[in-house]
């Protein structure tokens, strides 16, 4: 028998590879997904015991369409899809830049929709097919920065609902998972991360690992269809008026 089967996009590198290989190592066919980091997830892939890479530039959903419902006519078992490729650019609330805000609705919110959605047409699965969106606690704890970001995140965020609604099977399960601060992101310097990476309920950091742990339990179809589950260390549960970034890089410059 085949090993069930997950596409994880972006795959190749930080929350996408440490999903990755969560998943191989409980006997997975992770399939990673990439757009420039061919030797990224090529290295990771013959980590792996079953693993194969696909390319596909996400900002072209009819090639993301097309690249899903090839898989499905060759996974005899492919029981998840997880979309955690992000564009994650700089523009604010007062000056939303058009050309930030195009890319980061395709990626972050259509493309994803749409891989959902041929994915839950033709995919065929042991147990039901389940489908993981990566979006973020800023979805409770919103702010000002990253606003094309946060806005395509939400955006996002709506789709588990009305898909676990309209179409999923009784089996299938749709679900949103929320991390937090995970890992240096933008231009962040290592030692600013130990800072913003602690600026939650618990003054933790939240690993990587973390969110692949849930994400595979996700995977098991446990909670209700719709689900969302934080992975933030209690980060949601506050109220922050600007990105971790820069309050930690605030804090450090007094």
């Amino acid at each position: 028998m085949s090993p069930p089967a997950l596409l994880i996009t972006g795959g190749a590198r930080r929350i996408g590879a440490a999903i990755a290989r969560r998943f191989g190592a409980e006997g997975w066919h992770v399939v990673i997904h990439f757009n420039k980091s061919r030797k990224d997830a090529a290295r990771l892939a013959d980590e792996l015991p079953s693993a194969e890479i696909v390319q596909c530039d996400l900002a072209d959903c009819d090639a993301a369409e097309s690249m899903v419902m090839n898989l499905a006519e060759r996974l005899d078992d492919w029981r998840v899809l997880i979309n955690s490729a992000s564009i994650f650019a700089p523009d604010t609330v007062t000056a939303l830049d058009p050309t930030t805000n195009k890319l980061a609705m395709q990626v972050n919110a259509r493309t994803p929709a749409r891989m959902s959605q041929a994915f839950l047409a033709s995919a065929e699965a042991q147990g039901g097919r389940r489908v993981i969106n990566l979006t973020d606690q800023k979805l409770a704890n919103p702010n000002p920065d990253f606003f094309s970001y946060t806005m395509s995140k939400h955006a996002l965020a709506a789709t588990v609902p009305m898909l676990a609604m309209g179409a999923a099977q009784s089996n299938d399960r749709i679900y949103d998972l929320a991390p937090g601060a995970i890992l240096p992101s933008f231009d962040q310097r290592p030692e600013e991360f130990e800072i913003s990476g602690r600026l939650n309920l618990l003054e933790r950091l939240t690993g990587a690992e973390e969110v692949a742990d849930a994400a595979y339990f996700l995977a098991q179809g446990w909670l209700e269809s719709g689900t969302r589950l934080f992975v933030d260390s209690g980060q949601h549960l506050l109220s922050q008026p600007r990105d971790v970034l820069f309050l930690a890089r605030e804090g450090s410059a007094q």
